[in-house]
């Protein structure tokens, strides 16, 4: 074996440019699916985590304005869901509908502790929020029913804000002051990707009452869906329930501008689709990169094994069986396709590495809540040692169709050969 490594290794040193072209060919197919599977798995994670934690299987409900008279009623008018309608869809769906929340906002609230100052925005929300909006309280408790009944001033801070006002201290039981107002913070929640700037929850009830004219519109309805699972049950449970809040609100169940219905589902299964074609184009792409270099490694082993006919007859004349000429390509062959598909494979995992490292750095110094468009954009090691499995595998077979056939040609063509 030590001698047939020598001779291989004298054979390469005798062709360094063709072995290195060819080896450049397999070790870029292989870098190349490597950092094309990381960047669409980037471009994946990112999406899903734009997600958050909110609940794929929600809808929510936005006020529009009408686009056309209806019931006596012109059009332009401004149409907004309110506390009524929390009654009126669960008595209507009852199958359908698990939990709902509403909230309200007011923007730009001023927030103080002691000499620290931050500025967010307040929403005032119903309990069952965070189990549909995804937010995930880290310390303390969320706004509960005592807490709407009475109105109480009580706040639920982001970790950001937190750290903000109070330096890395507990904040739960704290007052801080909220436009002038104490509020008292009874839980943390660790921040989303929604927007750039804070939010913070508080009472419904409360929010009303200190900034609301009207105490009944909100700004959204929210809730979960059961026992829907097709897209044809989908539809046909939106189009009842616009139905439904037409006949609340008074206007056409025609008129889609209305009011507007996000379906999670709906959107997520879209952006699933797309990044599964992109999927599908990136393999297209990454395979078509490793049957170029599988194709150099055959045309060399093609261009080794001609130009070495007359060492082979040579070889078979005194005394070398056919096996040891195909196991002399076939070694030399997946050498080549093993060292430089291991060395792409390094240099892609690599790179996607230091995508990831300065990725993470940039998330980490980027203003809170703010939307990455590619994350963690790494691949799992059993794909990259798959590929490159398949590629010694298929260099193997490169090497050994052109050294079967030497092996069988006839002992005196071959040596005629360089004549």
């Amino acid at each position: 074996m030590r001698e047939q490594l020598q001779e291989i290794a004298s054979t390469i040193s005798r062709n360094k440019l063709r072995t290195f072209l060819t080896g450049f060919s397999v070790a870029w197919g292989i870098f190349m699916l490597i950092v094309l599977l990381g960047s669409g798995n980037g471009l994946r994670n990112a999406m899903q985590d734009s997600f958050g934690d909110l609940a794929v299987n929600s809808m929510q409900v936005y006020g529009g304005r009408t686009s056309m008279p209806y019931k006596g009623f012109q059009s332009g008018r401004n149409i907004t869901p309110n506390l009524d309608d929390i009654q009126v869809l669960t008595n209507e769906f009852p199958d359908q509908i698990d939990q709902i929340a509403a909230s309200v906002y007011h923007w730009g609230a001023n927030l103080a502790y002691g000499r620290e100052y931050n500025t967010a925005n307040l929403y005032g929300v119903t309990p069952k929020f965070p189990e549909i909006k995804g937010v995930r309280v880290t310390a303390g408790r969320f706004i509960n029913e005592t807490d709407i009944k009475e109105r109480r001033k009580v706040v639920v801070l982001d970790d950001m804000t937190s750290k903000t006002l109070f330096k890395g201290a507990d904040p739960i039981g704290k007052v801080i002051q909220i436009d002038k107002m104490g509020y008292t913070v009874v839980g943390l929640y660790k921040g989303n990707n929604y927007s750039y700037t804070p939010r913070i929850y508080s009472p419904i009830s409360t929010v009303f009452q200190i900034y609301m004219a009207n105490k009944r519109d909100v700004g959204d309805l929210s809730f979960t869906v059961k026992d829907i699972r097709t897209d044809e049950q989908s539809k046909d449970f939106k189009d009842r329930l616009f139905a439904r809040l037409g006949a609340a609100h008074t206007f056409s169940p025609d008129d889609k501008s209305a009011m507007y219905i996000w379906d999670v589902m709906e959107n997520y299964k879209q952006g699933q689709m797309i990044f599964n074609g992109i999927a599908l184009f990136i393999w297209i792409i990454g395979i078509g990169t490793l049957i170029a270099g599988i194709v150099g490694v055959s045309n060399i082993m093609l261009v080794t094994v001609r130009e070495r006919t007359f060492e082979f007859g040579i070889r078979k004349a005194m005394g070398a069986k056919p096996s040891s000429l195909v196991k002399l390509v076939l070694i030399e062959s997946v050498l080549i396709t093993a060292a430089f598909g291991y060395i792409g494979m390094i240099g892609g995992v690599g790179i996607m590495e230091l995508v990831n490292f300065f990725m993470e750095r940039a998330a980490a110094n980027a203003p809170q809540d703010s939307f990455e468009m590619f994350k963690n954009p790494t691949l799992d090691l059993s794909v990259t040692l798959s590929a490159t499995l398949v590629l010694i595998v298929a260099g193997m077979i490169a090497g050994y169709v052109p050294a079967r056939r030497a092996a069988r040609i006839k002992t005196i063509d071959a040596m005629r050969h360089n004549k």
